[in-house]
């Protein structure tokens, strides 16, 4: 990787990590998710669509830009729905590290393409830093996430799995920053019903307005640095190294939202990272 990749996605990795805590302390992490949204496609809109007004969309990306829009929407509320049900230390490493696991199993069930035995390892590591996460107490509570609240982190890794396929083809095919634009307004108007079914919480929502522009900023940021490093070096790489925000999220779940001990969570997100680190290396 060079370094001028290896940079993007570092910057990537802490602004996700960061991001994503925004959401968390939200009153209501979806409504808080679709706003920032929106924010973030008046954010984009300026730079987007300067590139769009003198190049257009090209006919081979618009089945990637639809199907990006499609999972984009679903992950979001999925994010959502799983910081309402489980700490942010413990569902942002599930999520992400799922993420990355997911893609050589369904590789193998819908390609037969055989495993290797590093690849085969990140998936263990992968799940054993998981379970490991699922005993970490939550508020003296012990086990971090119960089966059920685990249901949404996993749809949040399906769809991180999704949509990592599906935009390292679209940004071969569209420039990263009107991709993103597009992305982001598609997801923005699908979730318009919801915001309008949702008023109360968007309005109390609104009230920390701050929060939800420089969620958004951090986003769009963040997933822009990733598309241009997925012009630079091979996804494996880009992947493997965005991962550092897992072990981020168990320093900032601990230190800033007080979600409980530090120590447990860095392991258990550690043993996730190593085996994305692993699969993304085996590629």
């Amino acid at each position: 990787m060079s370094l001028a990749a290896l940079a993007l996605v570092l910057g990537a990795a802490g602004l996700h990590a960061g991001w994503n805590a925004l959401a968390k302390r939200g009153g209501d992490q979806v409504v808080f998710l679709w706003l920032a949204t929106l924010a973030s496609t008046a954010v984009l809109l300026p730079f987007g669509l300067w590139y769009l007004l003198g190049s257009g969309v090209p006919a081979a990306a618009v089945p990637f830009v639809v199907a990006t829009i499609l999972i984009h929407a679903l992950y979001f509320y999925a994010l959502g729905r799983a910081y309402a049900s489980g700490a942010y230390s413990l569902v942002y490493p599930v999520a992400r590290g799922l993420g990355v696991a997911l893609v050589p199993i369904v590789a193998l069930l819908v390609f037969d393409e055989r495993l290797s035995p590093l690849g085969t390892l990140g998936i263990v590591l992968v799940i054993a830093g998981i379970v490991t996460l699922h005993l970490v107490p939550a508020g003296g509570v012990p086990g971090g996430l119960s089966a059920a609240a685990l249901l949404w982190p996993v749809v949040t890794g399906l769809t991180i799995a999704s949509y990592s396929l599906v935009d390292k083809a679209g940004v071969s095919r569209l420039n990263p920053v009107p991709y993103m634009l597009l992305l982001e307004g598609g997801c923005a108007v699908l979730g318009l019903p919801l915001l309008r079914l949702r008023g109360a919480a968007v309005r109390r929502e609104l009230e920390r307005w701050p929060a939800i522009v420089l969620a958004a900023t951090m986003s769009a940021l963040a997933y822009t640095l990733v598309l241009f490093a997925f012009r630079l070096s091979k996804t494996g790489y880009v992947v493997a190294a965005r991962e550092l925000s897992i072990v981020l999220s168990a320093v900032i779940g601990s230190l800033w939202l007080r979600e409980g001990r530090l120590g447990p969570r860095l392991v258990g997100a550690t043993i996730v990272l190593l085996g994305v680190v692993c699969i993304a290396l085996a590629r």
